[in-house]
């Protein structure tokens, strides 16, 4: 690990490549087939129940009192990503193709990340509070706003259709253990002081979503069809999509006044889109669909987000350490 992060390669993406690759070699077949789909509900459910007893309801409470701070989050998320998405219709077919276009949009109505949205805001010397608050209730309000979304703009962009069912499927397969989760937060504290656990349960979760989606890919053969103009096309439209939310969040967070710390937390919890919660819910909504395809724009969205927004809190974080030590000058305000 310590030679990797020496390499600056991130182990987490590494793990993702790996399962992607393992998938496409070794795809699950017939029964086992069938227990992996079990194996990778059971995962999701873990998952959801590990973050309801992580969020604190008294913390949340307390914060949502910056209502304009976690309001602007919020419509960057479920208003301005949204409204993006069917304009990137577009680029259908010179650029995207059918496929892709529906992972564009699908990524475009997800909720924000948690972890890297907090870590990133406490490197940057950003408003921490802020951010676990903005990035928790995005998560939450997504359990239910990004289905209703999918189902709405999806239909209408002539994408993969969603039935009503699969809101049932979320509640269940998502609501439900993270409800439980909270009710559980007191018996479940001692487990979550072991980061080691948490992580495997975190990482494995998501590791096994997209071996379960890349080897049902290739077992359809939907992988043959998929050119490298293609995939560049794609990692293109993610790194322009990801560049206007953060012109769009840094802007906007100084036309609405917000100090320094909070506009951090607007651009990091604004501009990202979750990877643990997406690809869980691509199981669910698109089930019958490519899903591999469907999920790979947030693949490639997710690790450019990591690396720019990455270098972007560590520049942040520097500048606030040097403004910090800098001398202050006789009788000026403290």
């Amino acid at each position: 690990m310590k030679f990797l992060a020496k390499l600056r390669i991130d182990a987490f993406m590494l793990g993702l490549l790996a399962s992607v690759l393992v998938g496409i070699v070794l795809p699950a077949r017939g029964g086992a087939a069938d227990v992996l789909d079990w194996a990778t509900k059971i995962a999701i459910a873990v998952l959801f129940l590990l973050y309801g007893a992580r969020l604190e309801p008294r913390e949340a409470l307390a914060g949502l009192r910056h209502w304009r701070l976690h309001a602007s989050v919020l419509t960057v998320t479920y208003v301005v990503f949204p409204l993006l998405g069917p304009a990137l219709r577009l680029l259908v077919p010179s650029v995207l193709t059918t496929e892709l276009y529906t992972g564009v949009l699908y990524l475009c109505l997800l909720p924000s990340t948690v972890q890297s949205s907090i870590a990133f805001t406490s490197i940057a010397r950003g408003n921490v509070a802020g951010a676990v608050v903005s990035a928790s209730l995005s998560n939450l309000i997504g359990v239910f706003a990004t289905p209703l979304l999918v189902m709405l703009l999806m239909d209408a962009a002539g994408g993969a259709s969603v039935s009503p069912g699969s809101i049932g499927l979320i509640v269940v397969q998502l609501l439900l253990p993270f409800l439980a989760g909270q009710l559980l937060r007191r018996w479940l504290t001692g487990l979550l002081r072991h980061t080691a656990v948490t992580k495997v349960v975190d990482r494995g979760s998501v590791y096994l979503v997209v071996y379960a989606a890349f080897g049902a890919g290739m077992v359809e053969h939907i992988w043959s069809g998929l050119s490298l103009m293609a995939l560049a096309g794609v990692v293109g439209v993610c790194a322009a999509l990801l560049a206007v939310l953060l012109g769009v969040t840094s802007i906007g967070g100084r036309l609405l006044g917000f100090d320094r710390a909070d506009r951090i937390v607007l651009i990091f919890c604004g501009s990202k889109k979750s990877l643990a919660t997406g690809l869980p819910m691509a199981t669910v909504l698109f089930a019958g669909h490519p899903v591999g395809l469907i999920v790979l724009p947030l693949m490639i969205f997710h690790q450019i987000q990591l690396f720019t927004c990455a270098a972007l809190a560590g520049r942040w974080g520097r500048a606030a350490d040097s403004a910090a030590a800098q001398p202050v000058p006789a009788g000026a305000p403290g």
